[in-house]
């Protein structure tokens, strides 16, 4: 996938990519969204080696944005809004190390911009549960198969659509309608 120059990229595991890539289509800024695998050493990962959870791969998404009209900043606060970041290795009923909650980094102000508002989250509430979210460099990145692009968009009517994806894009729409396109 081709980047523009001025554009930038951030790539996110926050649980099942179906549900991330529908919250970031909806951000003013955001040019694509694709869901992907990264983080594990398998050379072209399939949907099957990485839910198997051996593979080491996380279920990502792949944002392109243009930095000019959305700051690295509001993707994060989205991103750490629209999952659970304080449970290790599961979203909901999504369990094991590829729905992991982490942030996979392309340039070293990505990494330092992630690592402060992690930081900032948690002094916030000192009593509650700690961001347990991973901080990584972004490595070899594989694009999901193409049933699982736009995966909400196409299958709206179906059930997980409706309990799970639908009720975070209600919450994000509230938290953030003026990222909202």
């Amino acid at each position: 996938m081709q980047v523009n120059s001025k554009n930038e990229i951030a790539v996110f595991g926050g649980g099942c990519f179906w549900c991330t890539e529908a919250v970031f289509k909806m951000l003013r800024g955001v040019i694509s969204v694709e869901p992907g695998y990264t983080g594990g050493a398998l050379k072209d990962p399939t949907y099957e080696d990485v839910s198997s959870g051996e593979s080491g791969h996380v279920e990502v998404i792949r944002i392109e944005y243009d930095a000019e009209a959305i700051k690295f900043r509001d993707l994060l606060a989205v991103f750490f809004a629209s999952h659970d970041p304080t449970t290790v290795n599961r979203q909901g009923n999504d369990v094991g190390t590829q729905y992991r909650s982490v942030i996979f980094y392309s340039n070293p102000e990505q990494q330092k911009q992630a690592i402060a508002m992690i930081a900032e989250l948690n002094n916030v509430d000192q009593a509650g549960d700690k961001i347990v979210t991973q901080v990584e460099p972004l490595e070899d990145y594989y694009s999901a198969e193409n049933y699982h692009k736009d995966y909400f968009s196409n299958h709206k009517e179906a059930t997980y659509c409706q309990l799970v994806i639908n009720p975070k894009l209600e919450k994000v729409q509230k938290k953030f309608a003026e990222l909202i396109k």
